[in-house]
C-alpha cells in the first residue's frame, strides 16, 4: 500500500515511511520536474520512482538491520561455516 501511495503521492509516502529528509527533497524535485516534463515528459516519473526506490532501500536496510541483530542475539546459525 505505501507504494501505491508512493507512485502517486511521492512525499506523503515517503513522510508515512519516515523519511523526513527525503519527503522534502522529492516535494522539491516535484517542481522542475513538472515544468520540465512538458518537454521531456519522461520526468513526470522521477519523483515517484525516486520514492519507490528510496522506501524499497529502507525496507531492505530494516530487513539487514534484523537480520544481524539476530545473529548477534543468537549466533550465526547451524551448520554455518565462517
Amino acid at each position: 500500500m505505501i507504494y501505491v501511495l508512493a507512485v502517486f503521492i511521492p512525499p506523503l509516502g515517503l513522510l508515512l515511511n519516515g523519511q523526513i529528509f527525503s519527503a522534502i527533497i522529492n516535494a522539491v524535485l516535484i517542481v522542475p520536474c513538472l515544468l520540465l516534463g512538458f518537454i521531456i515528459p519522461m520526468l513526470w516519473l522521477v519523483p515517484s520512482a525516486h520514492a519507490v526506490i528510496a522506501i524499497y532501500m529502507s525496507r531492505e536496510d530494516r530487513k539487514h538491520r534484523e537480520i544481524v541483530d539476530a545473529i548477534e542475539r543468537h549466533g550465526p546459525p547451524p551448520g554455518w561455516r565462517g
